[in-house]
């Protein structure tokens, strides 16, 4: 079958394995075909893509439900979407989230995905308690912060290196309401929202959107979105409308022109400083999810997120080098969107660090990947790194310098048989 990620790049033939219960999952690994775990697909390049993947999406199933307590454990194939159609009405919500509820509880794990509250709540996995992973001899294994500690920290961040990932038991936080309330604040340049993260850094949930074509004096125009769960507005999970994107849009259609304007509007729809309004929580968390295939408005070449965090005191020289370099290409983003995070974890691969992450989507185009070159030399220069989970051609040098634990997960691999049975595209490049 053909099968490529979020990206659309690259794509690949592959044999997909499709197990229906745990038992399965085991069998396919007794079989020594070298394989990756694959959910939902919603990584971006080629962490999920081998010659063989393991589909996780039959394991689907709740397990169990503390009404008290709000901990929940279910397969690792229920989505994001699964939890929040299902609990956001009993007023439990998912403690940290990224930018589309179309991943599953397994991928979450493995990419330790974050969210708009990092630098209030962490990643994914510090909300996890445990999982069951099966590992290459077919035999399954408890992973908690106690249990096979060293495991549990490979395996959240892992990308599927470790094992597959079957079922896992998270802890939900308890709302009030569907809705958030959300402030919106302009800022003129890069250095304005800079500050304002600082001076909002209570806010439990923070992101900016950026103009990465703007320059001079309004280089990294900004749109700051604070959100906090609204105490009303009611409970129920409204069902919208999902509008398709058919097929892949014309590339010419994405230009440093028509991407300027599109900035400049979206800039200037707000003409207050600031903006107060409540918001359901679909709208603020989940944007693009309206828009089924968006990723189809790229063209058929496919595109790529470039993600990359730079610690806290390198934050606005790092970040003003980058916006330099890619208003300088005129190679723009329609997203372009900038957080803050809190202290990183004990994770070997896990991302974030205590600073500034910007990521931005790029379409796949002749001298793209140069420019990505001359931004990891920067990226790297201010102690930063790339998120593996939007990586699609990182080098095995920028990854190892930058990931610094990588030795020590390549130990944990090797002690558990993981480094003869689990493999992906990203891993092989990377010489993991």
């Amino acid at each position: 079958m053909r099968l490529s990620g979020w990206g659309n790049y690259p794509i690949i033939d592959a044999g997909s394995h499709s197990p229906q219960s745990i038992i399965d999952v085991s069998a396919c690994l007794l079989n020594k075909n070298a394989l990756i775990p694959r959910g939902l697909g919603r990584s971006y390049g080629d962490s999920s893509l081998a010659p063989q993947i393991l589909s996780t999406l039959s394991l689907n199933h709740f397990i169990a439900f503390d009404a008290t307590t709000g901990v929940l454990t279910c397969e690792a194939g229920v989505s994001l979407a699964d939890i929040l159609s299902t609990f956001v009405p009993k007023g439990w919500f998912l403690p940290v989230t990224p930018g589309t509820k179309f991943v599953t509880v397994g991928g979450a794990i493995a990419s330790d995905v974050h969210g708009k509250n990092h630098h209030v709540d962490g990643s994914f996995s510090d909300h996890v308690h445990s999982f069951q992973l099966i590992i290459a001899d077919g035999s399954g294994i408890e992973c908690s912060r106690i249990l096979h500690p060293e495991l549990f920290h490979a395996t959240c961040g892992g990308m599927g290196l470790t094992g597959v990932i079957v079922s896992a038991t998270i802890a939900l936080k308890r709302v009030q309401s569907a809705y958030i309330d959300e402030t919106v604040i302009k800022a003129k340049n890069l250095e304005e929202v800079f500050n304002l993260f600082e001076e909002h850094q209570a806010s439990t949930y923070s992101v900016a959107w950026i103009d990465c074509l703007s320059s001079g004096e309004f280089l990294g125009r900004s749109l700051l979105m604070l959100g906090e769960h609204a105490k009303e507005g009611g409970l129920i999970a409204r069902k919208k409308k999902r509008l398709t994107i058919p097929f892949n849009m014309p590339s010419l259609l994405l230009n440093q022109y028509s991407i300027s304007a599109f900035n400049a509007l979206y800039y200037h729809k707000q003409r207050e400083q600031v903006a107060e309004r409540r918001v359901h929580y679909d709208s603020y968390f989940y944007p693009l999810d309206c828009l089924h295939h968006w990723n189809r408005l790229y063209g058929k070449n496919g595109f790529t997120q470039y993600q990359f965090v730079l610690p806290k005191s390198a934050g606005l020289e790092g970040m003003t080098a980058v916006l330099k370099e890619i208003a300088a290409s005129k190679r723009g983003s329609f997203l372009s969107i900038l957080k803050a995070f809190g202290p990183g974890n004990k994770n070997y691969l896990s991302f974030p660090m205590e600073g500034y992450t910007l990521a931005l989507d790029f379409k796949i185009a002749l001298g793209l990947f140069d420019l990505l070159d001359k931004l990891d030399s920067i990226v790297l220069h201010y102690g930063g790194r790339i998120y593996l989970t939007k990586d699609v051609r990182m080098p095995e040098l920028i990854f190892k310098q930058s990931y610094t634990k990588w030795p020590d997960f390549v130990k944990i691999r090797t002690q558990y048989g993981a480094d003869k049975q689990f493999h992906s595209l990203q891993s092989s490049r990377l010489g993991l």
